[in-house]
């Protein structure tokens, strides 16, 4: 017969720290009828009576006072546990995230993470550094750069201007090709450095290449404030996401000769943890990168 030995013994413990089975019972917050069973049933496991049961008032027996001492420390122990284990589920999820991010994307995807018993922290790192953070074990998951073809959530990808300059429906980079003797007029693709990957970068370098530009009209920046400071001072143009674009204040075009998006997939140290964020936060974290849900299409 299996024993409930915590159980047991948190009974067993409050009625004689008690002397009464009901206020023992009470105790160890169960009915008096099952802290009854169950230090029966711990007397039959251990093979001596706990109490004298010719007494009104629950009295230990010799053996009952011997084995008091462990089934307190087993008691605690157990509480411990709980206790250890309810701190264990609060234990924020530390995510790598993109730069990108807004703070009030990633306060509402925090949010809704709560409300599925999940609790987020965030790390805004650059592409190159999320994956590694998870290998140091620095986070427990990341949003990591991939092609577009592995990816969970893409987001298509044009660029943006000032409205001082007005782009066309549709920008071509051959556009951009500066006529002779107009070097002070040669307009910049500026790429940010979340888009700083052999999956976006490479592909730009070689349609400049192709339409003959010049390979200091597209350069990676330093940063996307930077980046914006430029083309909010000038007729140059960023590559960013739509999303970006309107936040930034700048109207967006796609690019003629590029179908161009990121792509993301969540690496993570526990297959349990990208599991979590791939199907439960699916959505909040789609919104968070302004990308298109690839299931959803």
């Amino acid at each position: 017969m299996l024993v409930d030995l915590i159980g047991s013994c948190r009974a067993f413990v409050g009625v004689s720290e008690t002397g009464s089975f009901t206020a023992g019972a009470a105790v160890a917050g169960i009915p008096q009828p099952v802290a009854s069973r169950r230090i029966a049933a711990l007397e039959r496991h251990l093979g001596e009576r706990l109490f004298d049961r010719a007494t009104r008032r629950a009295q230990l027996t010799p053996f009952g006072r011997d084995v008091l001492p462990s089934a307190r420390r087993l008691v605690r122990l157990a509480d411990a546990m709980e206790h250890d284990a309810k701190r264990a589920k609060l234990r924020p999820l530390r995510l790598a995230v993109p730069d990108t991010c807004t703070t009030r994307d990633l306060a509402e995807l925090d949010a809704e993470a709560r409300t599925l018993g999940v609790f987020l922290e965030f790390r805004p790192a650059p592409p190159g550094e999320r994956a590694e953070l998870v290998r140091t074990h620095e986070v427990r998951a990341a949003v990591v750069a991939v092609p577009t073809g592995d990816a969970v959530w893409t987001v298509p990808l044009g660029v943006a201007g000032t409205e001082r300059r007005p782009l066309p429906p549709v920008v071509h980079l051959e556009t951009l090709r500066a006529g002779r003797g107009a070097k002070a007029d040669r307009r910049r693709v500026w790429i940010q450095p979340e888009d700083d990957v052999p999956a976006i970068r490479d592909r730009v370098f070689r349609v400049r290449d192709a339409v003959g530009l010049q390979p200091a009209q597209v350069a990676v920046a330093d940063s996307l404030t930077a980046a914006a400071a430029t083309v909010y001072s000038s007729a140059d143009v960023l590559v960013c996401s739509a999303a970006q674009a309107a936040e930034l204040g700048l109207g967006w075009r796609p690019i003629g000769e590029l179908d161009l998006a990121r792509g993301f997939d969540v690496a993570a140290a526990l297959g349990e943890d990208a599991q979590h964020l791939r199907t439960r936060l699916r959505a909040g974290l789609a919104r968070c990168l302004g990308a298109t849900d690839e299931e959803d299409g």
